[in-house]
């Protein structure tokens, strides 16, 4: 007997669920307080997934065998990293150079 081949879109759907519920547990086994709004975030994202089977509607947002959307995804990242205590570095801006002139 064979088995089928893996669903892609259920294999993302439990990955992304695992990922808001650890980024939970890391929050509130660290003592770092979400904000009401990170929480309503992990709240809605989970129930959208649940659902529908992804957390966002429009395919120009995200991949199509994705459950998350880019900017869920960097969200996602960033309230772990506050769970974890990590340090939020500002971008490096390197302004306009200078151009030197090529010797000839």
């Amino acid at each position: 007997m064979k088995r089928a081949p893996p669903d892609r879109k259920e294999a993302a759907k439990r990955a992304a669920l695992n990922a808001l519920k650890r980024a939970r547990r890391q929050a509130d086994r660290a003592g770092v307080k979400l904000s009401d709004w990170e929480g309503e975030f992990l709240g809605s994202v989970e129930d959208r997934l649940k659902t529908y089977g992804r957390a966002f509607g429009d395919p120009e947002k995200g991949g199509a065998g994705e459950a998350l959307s880019v900017m869920q995804h960097v969200k996602l990242r960033e309230i772990s990293s506050k769970a974890k205590g990590e340090k939020k570095e500002p971008p490096k801006r390197r302004g306009f150079a200078r151009k030197t002139p090529k010797p000839d």
